[in-house]
């Protein structure tokens, strides 16, 4: 098999059955070849390893926020981003095979999805919350297990290939979740119809210094879609500020913007152009 026809292998963070697994499908087809990193730090390094020639990387979600680890291992890398994804997440819950609701006691999944169930918890006063380490691994072990007392929340994937039942369905409180992904690269990209602009910018340490860093982008209409500070690690109470433009690359405008930008921070650091996900329709 030669490079061209072999399946591009993307690393996400999980097991399989996870999210981020169903985004890079989402994202890249059925064609590729996904690898499962236990943890962030993994994941990041696949690459590296050789393990991986992409890295698909959860940012932000709609309820719960910027994921800071990712943010974190983006700047210390050396990986840009090139596109970007946004998945609806629908939280089922899942019991190995006779299981029932009313026999349950004990449902694991990672926190941030039991988070988003309170209802259903409040619902069940019996049940007892278990946070495990993923979604997907939390289906594989309930249903490896048997226990009809034991269930996980997890994707309608994670159910389907571990062989589980899926007892009901979206159990997140609100409908409008979503997880915005990155695809991660070690060659930068410049896709035709870029019109997004990810960078860190690190600021000057004066009075009205973010003020004027963002000035040049008011005065040229660049759409400031995302703004997140994150320490600078070296420098207590010191940040760097993440930033997500709506704007062409190649525009006149754009390129005026960032150079001034440049001239008035210490320092500017493009993560990537890429083309914008279409945004979620909300009922």
């Amino acid at each position: 098999m030669t490079p061209s026809q072999a399946k591009r292998r993307v690393a996400f963070q999980g097991e399989p059955g996870a999210f981020s697994e169903e985004a890079a499908v989402k994202l890249l087809g059925e064609g590729i070849e996904t690898i499962p990193r236990a943890t962030f730090e993994a994941m990041f390094a696949a690459i590296a390893d050789g393990a991986a020639d992409l890295v698909l990387a959860p940012v932000e979600n709609s309820l719960a926020g910027s994921v800071y680890r990712c943010y974190d291992l983006l700047l210390e890398s050396k990986l840009s981003i090139t596109a970007e994804v946004i998945l609806p997440i629908a939280h089922n819950l899942i019991g190995p095979p006779g299981a029932s609701i009313e026999r349950l006691r004990f449902v694991q999944s990672h926190p941030v999805a039991l988070a988003q169930c309170t209802r259903f918890f409040e619902a069940h006063p019996l049940i007892t919350r278990v946070a495990a380490e993923d979604t997907g691994g939390s289906v594989r072990e309930v249903v490896r297990a048997g226990d009809p007392q034991r269930a996980a929340i997890a994707s309608r994937r994670a159910a389907e290939i571990y062989g589980g039942s899926i007892l009901q369905s979206h159990l997140e409180d609100h409908r409008e979740n979503y997880t915005r992904f990155a695809l991660l690269s070690t060659e930068p990209g410049e896709p035709k119809g870029a019109n997004k602009i990810s960078l860190v910018v690190f600021l000057l340490h004066q009075p009205g210094a973010l003020h004027k860093a963002l000035e040049p982008l008011a005065r040229e209409n660049i759409n400031l879609v995302k703004i997140e500070s994150r320490p600078i690690v070296g420098h207590p109470f010191e940040y760097c500020f993440y930033l997500d433009l709506m704007a062409s690359p190649e525009a006149q405008a754009t390129q005026a913007a960032l150079e001034e930008l440049r001239r008035r921070t210490r320092e500017v650091r493009v993560l990537g152009y890429y083309i914008a996900a279409p945004p979620p329709s909300v009922s």
